[in-house]
């Protein structure tokens, strides 16, 4: 009886609502009514923002990369992801933009307002395509909106490089018409920040296609492209590198305050503890649970400089110096990095902890120092975006790679870098380092290459550039690089690494009975855990997994359902249905 009488109600329902079924609801907008004014763009683009990584994004953006191990190494490496796995193929936020882009000529503004706010949509688009290219190589551009009855809704893809010669025409409108004025706040896109995103992007298309061999010979062109970018970004003096406060303090702080700093940071995820915006930096690094568990290898680490600008590896002994010995007189980064020596936390001693981190090399760089969100997704510090030692790395990589670099490009990039984090001599290099040629680049024979390289890496660690670093030097096979900790001298050794005279670590081959208090005691087994010569030697992790990294692993596969849902998607090369 309730059944029927629910229905009954509904119909009646509709009967009276008939007549009005052509009226606008008086709360709604309308395309004729929403953009006519400034407030009203502004108001439509601050939905554009949404698009961008969270601070959570950020936090975990390096997990697949070559210099990190954790708790559960990526099935993408391990051979068993497949297209039914695959995510991602999302065009939501494409469609809103295009649809502001329809619609904002009616706004009766001046030219420049409109052309301003075209070009923001425009880099938002840029972004948006630039993110889909990197994942999935070929894909539909679409610079109109779509209803369910438009033939190209189900078009087949785009050639890849179309659209990344769309995403440069997008970026170059929006470099030429966005406000340069600078923001303070590090929240919006200016004129400024697309300029050093479009030096991001033209050196990712630029070294791509120069090292996939995918239109080589308009390769050179990218890589211009990106160091003029970079170049308006370094002459318009808006920002510079963060140098201004403690020496071992400069680098981090700009990774754990809440206010980004506007010195050095164009474009932040800015967080905020009073509006409740907050990202897990905390809990993911510190937790032996909702966390990966990820440190850094030890092949890695061995790459920082010591801080009278030689290399570490250079010394004889450098693969048998213990953590406390190898952690000293190194480049400032690393002791802002990992935790290190007197590195404390609510004002107690946090020396590297096993229960949380592998290898000994635990992260800190995105943390912050206070306990009280270790198990909470509250962390008010704001993280970056883009800042500005991007864009000198930008420009050193571009000029070199399109054969244009000079001494002075070098002083006022690399040396500048290596001057904030404490290294006393920044010498153009001469010598190939042979550790980075082993470990890492082979086939580069520059010295000056192998140095910006090494700097990337160093700089931008867990920032969510290495995996695209790795994919457009065409070096993804790093990631089947053994994972390797630091340097054990001897199994059932007490261990003290931050020399406070209290024991922190020892590795055995069993737990003995009776434990020394605060003591980690990491089994050996011999499977996943492993040291190089057998009872002493550096940790060798998870060498039981078979690490697989083919080349059409560079692309994504495109998600079966969508491959069904379209007939006329293909899937890319390597990957099956």
């Amino acid at each position: 009886m309730k059944r029927f009488i629910y229905i009954i109600t509904a119909t009646v329902l509709l009967a009276s609502c008939k007549t009005d079924l052509n009226l606008m609801p008086p709360d709604k907008l309308s395309p004729e009514n929403a953009f006519n004014t400034e407030k009203d763009l502004q108001l439509y683009a601050n939905s554009f923002y949404l698009n961008l990584p969270t601070g959570t994004d950020i936090v975990k953006s390096d997990a697949l990369s070559d210099y990190l191990v954790g708790r559960t190494p990526s099935n993408y490496i391990f051979g068993t992801f497949t297209a039914t796995q695959a995510t991602g193929w999302t065009w939501t936020n494409l469609r809103k933009v295009n649809y502001f882009l329809e619609h904002v000529g009616q706004a009766k503004i001046t030219d420049e307002a409109k052309n301003h706010f075209i070009g923001l949509a425009r880099f938002f688009r840029a972004w948006f395509y630039f993110e889909m290219v990197k994942e999935f190589g070929n894909v539909p551009f679409y610079n109109k909106t779509l209803d369910v009855n438009d033939p190209d809704l189900y078009k087949p893809r785009d050639p890849r490089t179309l659209v990344m010669d769309s995403v440069l025409a997008d970026l170059n409108f929006a470099c030429t018409n966005i406000r340069n004025t600078k923001d303070a706040t590090a929240s919006q896109i200016t004129r400024w920040v697309a300029l050093a995103f479009k030096s991001r992007v033209c050196l990712f298309e630029g070294t791509f296609r120069k090292y996939h061999k995918v239109q080589e010979t308009t390769a050179n062109d990218w890589l211009l492209e990106a160091a003029n970018a970079a170049d308006l970004v370094m002459k318009g003096n808006q920002y510079k590198l963060l140098t201004t406060g403690a020496a071992d303090k400069n680098y981090r702080d700009l990774f754990i305050n809440e206010a980004p700093n506007n010195t050095e940071i164009l474009l932040a995820f800015v967080g905020s503890k009073s509006l409740r915006v907050f990202n897990d930096a905390n809990w993911y690094w510190t937790s032996a649970t909702y966390g990966g568990r990820l440190s850094f290898t030890k092949t890695f680490i061995n790459t920082y400089l010591k801080t009278d600008g030689t290399p570490f590896t250079a010394q004889p002994d450098y693969a048998t110096q213990t953590f406390v010995q190898e952690v000293k007189n190194r480049d400032l980064r690393l002791k802002q990095s990992i935790r290190l020596g007197n590195y404390t936390r609510d004002g107690a001693a946090a020396p590297p902890d096993f229960t949380y981190t592998y290898t000994g090399y635990m992260p800190i760089k995105l943390t912050v120092d206070a306990k009280a969100t270790d198990g909470v997704a509250e962390n008010p510090n704001s993280l970056p975006l883009i800042r500005y030692a991007e864009v000198l790395l930008n420009y050193a990589e571009a000029r070199l790679e399109s054969n244009t670099f000079t001494a002075a490009d070098w002083t006022n990039t690399i040396a500048l870098l290596r001057a904030r984090a404490g290294i006393t001599a920044a010498p153009l290099p001469t010598v190939a380092d042979t550790y980075l040629q082993l470990n890492y680049f082979p086939l580069i024979t520059d010295p000056v290459l192998l140095e910006i390289r090494r700097e990337r890496g160093i700089e931008l660690s867990l920032e969510g550039f290495r995996y695209d670093d790795l994919k457009r030097w065409k070096v993804g096979q790093l990631l089947e690089q053994q994972y390797t900790g630091m340097y054990v001298p001897a199994l059932n050794t007490l261990m003290d690494l931050n020399e406070d005279g209290k024991m922190d670590v020892s590795f055995v081959l069993t737990t003995p009975p009776v434990k020394v208090p605060g003591v980690n005691y990491i089994v050996i087994d011999n499977v996943q855990f492993k040291l190089s010569n057998g009872t002493s030697g550096y940790l060798i992790l998870f060498d039981n997994l078979l690490r697989k990294y083919e080349d059409y692993k560079y692309y994504y596969p495109i998600p079966y359902n969508e491959i069904v849902l379209n007939k006329n998607l293909d899937q890319n090369e390597g990957w099956t249905n």
